[in-house]
């Protein structure tokens, strides 16, 4: 069995919602949080009992951490300098920790975390792994994240979905630049898309949106393409969607325009609160802003081609 690398961060419990928003963007691998501070609450909750394990409770209330996992083939360095670098400019005390471990402690830790969620009005998210789950009336959405960003639980990717969702008309075409675990595009076509493709630098993530395409019945409307959307993507589309980082959303607005039509919706998330004014100001060169959202400390933006003069 391959030997991966986790990396694995302490900071304050105070931090531990900033902290994992921005490994969980930075990165576009799965993470797991451990967080102790409200455990006999949580346990009540979810569990509805009142005996905990001796050694739950001697957990430290004080720390919690966030757990990344990388492939073998994956250099942890890069990681670790741009977490540490944002993890500074956020004010965040940390401690990094390189461990080997075997994928399937990933997949198994990983899995824990990941429940069926709604979404938005008409979306259930559905883990691959779950059956017989009650949709509430709502469109399944069954969903592997294997390795790939994106299962909707994050304040990102729900913003892209809920905007998505508003604006999308019945047969649009959608672009998804930076598409992970292909999410996005999957949730439009199971609500009338007519085709989506998604693009994606991570071969990993690719092939996930392939695979998560298929388990949803819809691999014939949807595309699968690894490398820069640039290169590789033709035509134009109703809707494009980018739930990336700051910097490759200001440098995606240069020139995404020429890939929609004209009254087509560009859809931008994953901009932390701090980038917003930054990020609003360059994308105002090239486009009108028509809404935005700001939640969990991320804002969401939905823009449209200037207006002519």
């Amino acid at each position: 069995m391959n030997t991966w690398t986790e990396i694995k961060i302490a900071v304050n419990a105070a931090d531990i919602d900033r902290a994992s928003d921005i490994a969980n963007v930075v990165v576009p691998y799965g993470i797991y949080i451990e967080d102790y501070t409200d455990l006999e609450q949580t346990v009540v909750d979810i569990a509805h009992v009142d005996l905990i394990d001796e050694e739950l409770l001697s957990k430290d209330r004080d720390r919690a951490f966030v757990h990344i996992y990388l492939e073998p083939d994956v250099s942890p360095s890069e990681a670790v300098a741009f977490l540490s670098a944002r993890y500074d400019a956020e004010g965040i005390a940390h401690e990094i920790e390189l461990l080997d471990c075997a994928e399937e402690d990933w997949r198994n830790n990983w899995k824990k975390y990941f429940s069926p969620m709604a979404v938005g009005e008409k979306i259930m998210i559905v883990p691959s792994w779950y059956e017989n789950v009650d949709t509430q009336g709502r469109i399944a959405l069954n969903i592997d994240p294997g390795l790939a960003f994106g299962t909707g639980g994050h304040e990102t990717t729900r913003l892209c979905l809920e905007t998505c969702e508003k604006y999308m008309k019945e047969g649009d075409r959608i672009l998804d630049v930076g598409c992970g675990s292909g999410i996005l595009g999957i949730a439009a076509l199971l609500t009338g898309a007519s085709t989506a493709v998604g693009v994606d630098i991570d071969a990993t993530a690719v092939r996930t949106a392939a695979e998560n395409a298929e388990l949803n019945g819809v691999s014939d409307r949807f595309t699968a393409i690894c490398g820069s959307f640039t290169e590789q993507v033709e035509g134009k589309f109703d809707i494009v969607l980018a739930n990336i980082v700051a910097d490759a959303i200001i440098f995606l607005s240069k020139g995404v325009s020429s890939f929609m039509k004209d009254d087509a919706v560009y859809i931008m998330s994953g901009i932390i609160d701090t980038r917003a004014e930054e990020v609003k100001a360059e994308v105002s060169k090239y486009f009108d802003i028509i809404e935005e959202h700001l939640k969990g400390g991320w804002l969401c933006l939905a823009a449209k081609r200037k207006s002519a003069a």
